[in-house]
Order: structure tokens, then sequence, then C-alpha cells
């Protein structure tokens, strides 16, 4: 366990990097920071950390840098979120308050990520897996064809045109949409293939079990075929201002974000609300190794439908980036309830 002086060393050399860009001398410490005692203590001071794996020095110069390990422990127990100002919580309320529906939600929301933090935003949809359906309805496009719309909880929209062996009657289709309803509204998206199973039962003509039997066809590939997760990334520019945190090169971690498969590993669990950090060698994409990713589930009433965050790299404002994740991710369930 490191003593309470040398915490507080390693975080004013966190502090002064992330702020300075510089690595940082015992001299510079002592001048900018009240640690109470002397160069000659600190730099001993920083030695053990040095020894410890937290800091490591760059070049030959007597500054030191963060680790990954430097950087994990300060996240862990000397950094805490920064709180939104009144203004930038307003600010905030007001831009997302102005999206018209869910995609619009989405695009704003990594707009607004990428604006505070200066990171690159990842944002993902709400799953269907995790949400609940506020809605289905049936529209007659012709005789024979039927559009199938179904609304989330969390406003998302699906569309599917549905081609049928022969006219649907409007008697017919306003009979399914009100059965369909009155066993799905409400309920998860998970639980839907059980409860409507049997419903082509319901109806006494061949002809309209064959019709509901398409539709529930339909409505069932839907589901399937939309498991797979949506991601939006925005901010991707911002990471040319960083050139000189990518010790080799920006092409692997353009490369590695380009992949949604690794992008939905580094958020993590969807439905799991708690805030995540990841830094360094953390993650587990070897083009990610110089980067940190800071992520937390969002949605309504308490419960996480889907994760959003930023990626940049480990020489990261982490109380600051943490503090407007953890915002717009509430700002953005606040949103999903009221929609």
């Amino acid at each position: 366990m490191l003593s309470e002086r040398r915490l507080e060393v390693l975080r004013a050399i966190v502090q002064d990097y992330v702020g300075t860009e510089e690595p940082v001398g015992s001299k510079a410490l002592t001048e900018r920071h009240r640690l109470g005692v002397s160069p000659a203590t600190v730099r001993n001071d920083m030695a053990a950390l040095e020894e410890e794996g937290y800091i490591a020095q760059p070049h030959t110069s007597a500054g030191r840098i963060p680790t990954d390990k430097g950087y994990r422990l300060f996240v862990d127990k000397l950094a805490a979120v920064k709180p939104m100002s009144p203004p930038e919580r307003r600010a905030i309320q007001n831009f997302l308050g102005g999206a018209v529906d869910l995609d619009d939600v989405v695009t704003r929301t990594v707009r607004l990520l990428a604006q505070l933090t200066r990171q690159v935003a990842v944002v993902q949809y709400p799953s269907l897996t995790r949400s609940t359906v506020r809605h289905v309805e049936l529209l007659p496009m012709a005789p024979a064809r039927v559009m199938l719309v179904v609304i989330t909880d969390t406003g998302r929209v699906e569309q599917r045109m549905i081609d049928c062996p022969a006219p649907f009657g409007e008697t017919s289709l306003a009979d399914l949409r009100a059965r369909l309803n009155s066993r799905v509204t409400g309920r998860r998206f998970s639980d839907v293939p059980q409860l409507v199973q049997d419903l082509p039962e319901a109806f006494e003509e061949a002809e309209d079990r064959g019709m509901v039997s398409t539709v529930l066809a339909t409505l069932l590939e839907t589901l399937v075929e939309e498991t797979e997760e949506r991601l939006v990334i925005g901010g991707t520019a911002n990471l040319t201002r960083f050139g000189h945190d990518f010790p080799l090169a920006i092409r692997p971690v353009l490369e590695a974000l380009e992949e949604q498969v690794v992008l939905l590993k580094l958020l993590g669990e969807a439905k799991d609300p708690a805030m995540r950090v990841r830094i360094g060698h953390e993650n587990a994409h070897e083009g990610l190794n110089s980067t940190s990713v800071v992520s937390v589930g969002y949605g309504s009433g308490g419960e996480a439908v889907a994760k959003l965050g930023v990626v940049g790299p480990t020489r990261m404002d982490y109380p600051g980036t943490m503090g407007a994740v953890r915002a717009v991710a509430r700002y953005v369930g606040q949103i999903l309830a009221e929609s």
C-alpha cells in the first residue's frame, strides 16, 4: 500500500501531465502543489512510485509520466468525478431536449459527448432484447400487402413490409391488431414469441390463420434481426489533436474504432449500468492499448437499455470525462422515460 503522501504525489503527477502534456519533475511538483515536503523528499517518493510501476521516465530528462497502472490507481482511489456546472447542465438538457425521435436523440448525444469531452463519442442504440413493446401497428398498403410497425418503450421504431399469400380483410386486420396489442403491449421483446405462438388458432377462417402466421413470422424475424446491436460514433477527428499521445501510430486506433464488435466489447454489457473506465492495456484489442474508454449504461426506470461512452488517449482528464459521460447518460435516460 502506498502512503498518503505518495498517493498525493501521484495525483499531482497525473494532474500536471494531463494539463501540460510534459513529463513532470520534482521541482515543478513542489512549486505547483502544496505537498508540504522538500523537493528531495518528492524525488524519493517519485523513485518509489517508479520502482512500483506507477510512473515512468519516457526519456533521459528528469520528468516522469503516469503508467497505465498509475492512471488506474488515480481513477480508483484519487479521482473525484467532476460535477457539471449549472450552465453546462442546462446546455445539455436544452440540446438533447430538442430531439424529435430516437435517431435524433442518439445523433445529438454523440455530437454532445464529443464536444464536451473532446474525445471520440460512442453511443449504443437501445437494444430490443431489453426493450418492451409500446405498440404494434398493422397498416394495409395493398389488398395482400401490410406494413408492420413496432414501437418500443425507448422510442425505437421498426418497420417491415409483409406480402401476404392472399388479400387481408380490414376486419380481420383490425382484429389481429387488437389481439396482438392486448398480448404484447408493455411486455419485453424476449417474451413476445411465447405470447403470440397460439394466436393463429384464435381465428376461425383457415385463410385468416394463414395471414396471421405470415404476420407473426415477420414480427419474430424482426426481433431476431434486430438483436444485432447498433452503434453511432462521432468526434473521430478529435484524435488528431493527440497525435503525440499514440506512441506507435494513430492508424491502429482508427482501424479498431471501425469495428463494431470491438466497440461493443469496449462499452461492456449493456444491462450493466455502472460506470467503467478501461485504461490502456486493460483494453483487449491491441490497437487500443494506448487509449482509455469511459462508459456507462443509460435507460429509464433505473434499468440500463444500452451504453454510451468516450474513447481517448490514456492522458485524459478522467474526472471531467467521467462527469460528462455520467451527466449525458442521465439526461438521455430522462428523455427516453418521457418519450
